[in-house]
């Protein structure tokens, strides 16, 4: 299914913040400033940056600010914490089976307006153990649950599962 982005055609400014993080990689996997380097590493990210060119639009939900970069940061602590928590929540329950388990499927809603941003959120709630995302519908996003509690709602679902990771990430995506 096509996303309403994908009809955008990409602006200049995609394809230059495309090609900046390409010949940054580039620089970066290479080591050194050496001249042919440079000139490689240039050559190779304008020709992906071309090939690439219709698929950048789903850029336009990066946030370029000076704070972009904390609130990734900020990001990938607050994914890590919640792998290491989840991972423990799972392991506990798989060797203590008293423990309940109610799956369940529960819709959580999004103030992510990018479908950069949403595909995040919704591939962070996947990597976490105990939760999968199914779907992606609007604002809302189904997520299959290991522990859905009886009488759960949206707003609780919301905050339980997606509340933290939204948070951070719209700091540098829309």
């Amino acid at each position: 299914m096509d996303h309403p982005s994908a009809d955008r055609h990409p602006s200049p400014a995609h394809y230059l913040f495309s090609f900046a993080v390409l010949f940054l990689l580039w620089v970066l996997l290479a080591g050194t400033l050496r001249k042919d380097e440079l000139v490689a590493g240039a050559l190779a990210a304008i020709v992906v940056t071309l090939i690439a060119g219709p698929r950048l639009a789903i850029l336009s939900g990066v946030r370029l600010s000076p704070l972009a970069p904390i609130h990734l940061i900020l990001y990938l602590g607050t994914f890590l914490v919640a792998l290491i928590r989840s991972n423990l929540d799972v392991a506990r329950r798989v060797l203590t089976p008293s423990l309940p388990i109610r799956p369940g499927v529960v819709e959580v809603q999004t103030r992510l307006q990018s479908p950069l941003g949403r595909m995040l959120l919704a591939n962070s709630i996947t990597l976490t153990p105990g939760t999968l995302s199914i779907d992606i519908i609007g604002d809302r996003l189904l997520v299959h649950w290991i522990d859905c509690p009886p009488g759960t709602h949206l707003a609780r679902a919301t905050r339980a599962i997606s509340e933290s990771f939204e948070r951070h990430i719209s700091g540098f995506l829309k």
